[in-house]
């Protein structure tokens, strides 16, 4: 039954691929692609990589999905012909890298293979039984937060660049005179036909919130984490401010609030291994956090966690603001809802 399903998910993806590739409408691209995203998290959920198809579903189906949207309601819908020649190109390059990518899977390990190096090396099977060396029951957590802590607090600092880059090049809404515009001042464009989903979407974003909460605080035990439940979070908040408005938003949501707390979680995360260090122990090493080791080590997790879930939350949600607040500073376009019922056009 399983490989009934995976060959079902494998068939939709190339499917909707293709798809994707020969529709010369963007919007109609922008939907396939967040359509790939939620069937590809379907096929995580199969291979039982739950943490994954978490971040792929909220990221991958929901912002970047918004993002093209906020895109195409800027830039229209309509493909702009290209030369043929150009077209031949694009695909050569793609027929090469399609290849070559081919061609480096046929040295690959068959997948479950047990002489594969991943499985003879040891260092599989020590991350396998991490909780008996941490106790916590999700070995991806400890894997993430503690043996490869490094690595994500480069990831960490990786999304909170994002964010200030983000701010950088676009900024806040800003007046003739250069001033930020503050919540309430802008054009709100979301109109009173938009009830009914207003009414239905308000009553899901306090469950959404929750369930990113749960997430947040159940990573030691199940699938979940900062970045699973900072999506989520942020899932959520846009959500909300495609329901209400950008400015209604911001009332909510300030974005000098939110600036200031995709710094606090790089902070957070950066100061945890500092204590540790100023206890004698090592960087990120967690252990010197209580007397006993895998109480230090849970503590510092939780900490490192809630660290990455405000980073995530807030840049992602800025990054979000920034872009519909742009938009609308211009009024150049009407709201990202108004803009995607209008459906595909040429």
């Amino acid at each position: 039954m399983e490989l009934v399903i995976d060959i079902v998910l494998l068939s939709f993806l190339v499917a909707i691929a293709v798809s994707a590739c020969v529709t010369r409408n963007l919007f109609s691209a922008a939907m396939l692609f967040g359509i790939f995203s939620l069937l590809s998290a379907s096929f995580f959920v199969v291979l039982d990589a739950a943490d994954v198809a978490m971040t792929e579903a909220a990221v991958g189906a929901g912002v970047t999905t918004l993002l093209m949207l906020s895109t195409l309601a800027v830039t229209g819908h309509k493909v702009r012909a290209r030369p043929k020649e150009r077209q031949l190109l694009a695909l050569g390059v793609t027929v090469v890298l399609g290849a070559t990518l081919v061609y480096a899977t046929v040295d690959m390990p068959r997948i479950g293979d047990p002489n594969a190096p991943v499985q003879t090396d040891g260092l599989a099977l020590r991350y396998v039984d991490a909780y008996a060396e941490t106790g916590i029951e999700n070995m991806v957590t400890p894997l993430l937060a503690s043996y490869r802590g490094y690595d994500t607090l480069g990831e960490t600092l990786v999304v909170f660049t994002a964010g200030v880059g983000v701010l950088a090049l676009i900024g806040r809404r800003r007046r003739e005179d250069g001033t930020p515009i503050e919540a309430g001042e802008g054009p709100d464009a979301m109109a009173d036909r938009h009830r009914v989903l207003r009414v239905v979407g308000k009553q899901l974003i306090p469950f959404i919130l929750v369930y990113a909460v749960y997430v947040q605080a159940h990573g030691d035990y199940g699938p979940g984490g900062g970045f699973q439940a900072g999506v989520i979070f942020a899932s959520g908040l846009m959500l909300y401010m495609l329901l209400v408005g950008i400015d209604e938003a911001e009332k909510v949501f300030k974005p000098a609030v939110l600036e200031k707390l995709f710094a606090l979680g790089v902070l957070i995360y950066g100061a945890t291994g500092i204590v540790n260090m100023v206890q004698g122990g090592n960087f990120l090493d967690y252990t010197t956090l209580a007397h006993d080791p895998k109480h230090g080590l849970h503590y510092g997790i939780l900490a490192v966690e809630l660290g990455v879930g405000l980073t995530v939350t807030a840049v992602i949600t800025t990054i979000l603001f920034t872009f519909a607040g742009h938009m609308r500073s211009h009024q150049r376009v009407p709201a990202v809802v108004a803009a995607a019922e209008e459906g595909p056009q040429g």
